[in-house]
């Protein structure tokens, strides 16, 4: 899938004090408007950071990112109301309802009281929250957090949104699910979509490109069939391991 290029990074990297070594190490590349981007590899490659500084929650050390044509050093807060972000680490109040997580989200969003209730309960509907979206989130699964976590990243419809292991912690049935979701956002919104992950089986049917990340940085890009295909390999773990010479969930 190519088109208009809606991020491009440009020799983007990051050290962290007291590192000696770069946690991202000069990426370059494009991601297409529109499209579901993978970004693939083990704990450790540089995903978290990537996703970190393309949302403005820290900074680069050198380099630059442009989205839609605003650079992520000079137009933080714009680009901020534009970005849906998923963490990895749930970021929920447990004491409170799902319901209440999300209203309290939507408001520092700037949504109306309306807007924002119609689209909670619809989220909380899509999501099989119907009977405990009023129970505290301290009595929900790892899999109803991860849930309502990703509601909460998208509650402002935003242009771009970025999952960092979004299903984590889901049993089979709830992630085939909200896999069907975000395609289907996609679909309907054409909303751009960046997703890291070290599931290469998942990545290799939701995702239009990936990008295979290790040791901060990208050895390939491509898409989940061709990739491998182009370097002579089975598929995407098969090739991982090619490159690096080790396991992906090593």
């Amino acid at each position: 899938m190519e088109g208009k290029a809606c991020i491009k990074v440009r020799e983007l990297s990051k050290q962290y004090k007291g590192s000696s070594y770069l946690a991202v190490n000069k990426l370059s590349f494009e991601i297409y408007e529109g499209e579901i981007f993978g970004l693939l590899g083990p704990n450790g490659a540089g995903k978290s950071t990537f996703l970190s500084m393309l949302s403005g929650l820290i900074k680069p050390t050198s380099g630059e990112a442009e989205i839609f044509d605003h650079k992520l050093t000079t137009d933080t807060e714009l680009l901020k109301r534009i970005i849906g972000v998923v963490p990895q680490d749930i970021a929920l109040y447990p004491t409170l309802s799902g319901r209440d997580n999300l209203l309290f989200i939507g408001r520092m969003y700037g949504l109306s009281e309306k807007e924002l209730k119609d689209t909670v309960d619809k989220y909380l509907n899509r999501f099989g929250f119907e009977k405990n979206g009023s129970n505290a989130v301290k009595t929900y699964s790892g899999g109803m957090k991860r849930r309502i976590n990703l509601i909460g990243g998208m509650l402002h419809n935003p242009k771009i949104l970025l999952l960092d292991e979004p299903t984590v912690g889901m049993d089979v049935q709830a992630r085939t699910s909200t896999m069907e979701f975000l395609n289907e956002v996609n679909e309907q919104t054409k909303m751009t979509i960046i997703y890291t992950s070290h599931d290469m089986e998942q990545a290799n049917t939701f995702c239009d490109r990936v990008g295979i990340i290790d040791r901060g940085q990208i050895l390939k890009l491509g898409t989940p069939d061709g990739l491998p295909a182009s370097e002579g390999c089975k598929d995407l773990e098969t090739l991982f391991l090619k490159l690096t010479g080790r396991k992906i969930r090593d």
